[in-house]
């Protein structure tokens, strides 16, 4: 198992990526189904796309300053190769030439936003006890099918990552979890909601001529609720960085 070091605190980054998603969805339907058709032709013919590398010369040791705390190098490379590989894979299923200038500046937003919620979180004296960082570290443990815990643990010191480190970081997620969750409010989406997502979603499956079968409602349900509930999180989440950063003394070096 291989686990970014960024990636545990950067586990709040996932409701962005839901949104982001799930906001280019309808419009950009169509084009990437012409992008995979051309890129399948592009296979057929012999032709193989050369695989980017990331481009990370220039970057200044201060990435960014936020309220006086430092966003460094190091970090900004370890969360930038991570998000690097998820568009890169992207890049080349949609045949879309990746913009490694416009994904440096996604990515600095990004963890000024994470400094701003962790700095949120401490201002208003959340905590994360003994017992919750355990229940997700048993979590996290199942979702990278990870036998137990102590597994994922081990499996994360072999990769430079102390228990303490860990855990220091588990705490502070699930700090900004509990901040996200008072500003959110109920993030729990309706019936009807989650049936017009699935008429969409089938509807799309159907305009694409997918040779898969579109699953019934109740089989995609739980799916379906999951992701409307990233969604309302990242939405909820983009206001609460967006207000901070508002009041916020932000400077980014890129």
């Amino acid at each position: 198992m291989t686990v970014n070091k960024k990636w545990l605190l950067s586990l709040v980054l996932v409701a962005f990526v839901a949104l982001l998603a799930a906001c280019g969805e309808d419009e950009g339907a169509k084009e990437e189904k012409e992008a995979g058709q051309s890129e399948e032709a592009s296979q057929e013919s012999g032709e193989k796309q050369k695989t980017p590398e990331p481009d990370l010369e220039g970057i200044p040791d201060v990435v960014a300053e936020v309220n006086g705390e430092e966003i460094k190098k190091k970090e900004f490379e370890s969360t930038y190769k991570g998000q690097f590989q998820q568009a890169a894979m992207q890049s080349q299923m949609t045949g879309q030439e990746l913009d490694q200038d416009q994904l440096k500046k996604q990515v600095a937003d990004s963890l000024v936003g994470q400094e701003l919620l962790m700095q949120e979180a401490d201002k208003r004296e959340f905590s994360a006890s003994d017992e919750e960082v355990n229940n997700k570290l048993e979590e996290l443990a199942k979702q990278q099918q990870v036998e137990s815990a102590d597994e994922f643990l081990k499996a994360l010191e072999e990769q430079g990552m102390s228990e303490k480190e860990v855990k220091s970081q588990i705490q502070s997620q699930i700090k900004i979890d509990k901040l996200i969750s008072e500003e959110a409010g109920d993030v729990q989406p309706s019936e009807k909601e989650m049936k017009e997502a699935y008429d969409k979603m089938k509807e799309q499956q159907e305009q694409m001529d997918s040779k898969q079968e579109v699953p019934s409602y109740e089989e995609a349900k739980p799916t379906i609720e999951q992701q409307l509930t990233r969604q309302k999180e990242g939405e909820a989440t983009q206001k609460i960085v967006d207000n901070l950063r508002e009041d916020a003394d932000v400077t980014v070096n890129l």
